[in-house]
């Protein structure tokens, strides 16, 4: 069975789009999908990256860990809020911190915001920036509008189409989790 990696990517105070993250691994879980677990960048509290973890002389405990679990992942969601049309530093801090734990890993990014576009402002240029570190990202896209109307603070669903919604967002990854792994075996 496939292990996924949940980014909870906000670290902001009541962060909203840890709702997603919750409903995805519960989604996930129950359907018996895949094994997921929520890597929350706001119990990590990275420090502002100066280096890539190859680099780095003396990283730290939570920089390793991170990494390792990225690298186990068979497949990671990134969960991302939308800050006024672009994606926060926290995540743009852990995507340059790695480089060879997102080389060919399939990414899949789901949007959050209050408004009524679900973040989808965010995707192309978060998108870009895995792709210029080799990640493979799943064309599917899960934008979750008005995310306060969408989930309540569990990570359940308000929404009737929301898990149809995920069902299909999260076969897109597991296809490419398992055309991955078919490539390997060559």
């Amino acid at each position: 069975m496939p292990h996924i990696s949940i980014i909870a990517a906000s670290v902001r105070t009541g962060h909203a789009s840890n709702r997603v993250a919750l409903f995805f691994k519960e989604f996930i879980e129950s359907k018996k999908l895949a094994t997921a677990e929520i890597l929350d960048l706001k119990t990590y509290n990275f420090p502002l990256f100066d280096e890539r973890l190859k680099y780095q002389s003396h990283p730290s405990a939570n920089v390793l860990d991170f990494a390792d679990r990225i690298k186990k992942s068979d497949g990671v969601i990134i969960v991302t809020p939308e800050y006024n049309g672009g994606y926060p530093a926290s995540i743009k801090n852990v995507v340059d911190l790695l480089y060879d734990e997102w080389h060919r890993k399939p990414v899949a990014i789901s949007t959050v915001s209050d408004g009524n576009f679900g973040g989808t402002q965010v995707i192309t240029s978060l998108q870009f920036s895995l792709w210029k570190i080799r990640a493979w990202t799943v064309p599917a896209m899960f934008p979750v509008p008005n995310v306060n109307k969408a989930m309540d603070e569990n990570g359940k669903p308000l929404e009737p189409t929301m898990e149809k919604r995920a069902l299909n967002f999260v076969n897109e990854l597991l296809w490419c989790i398992a055309a991955k792994q078919k490539m390997q075996q060559q």
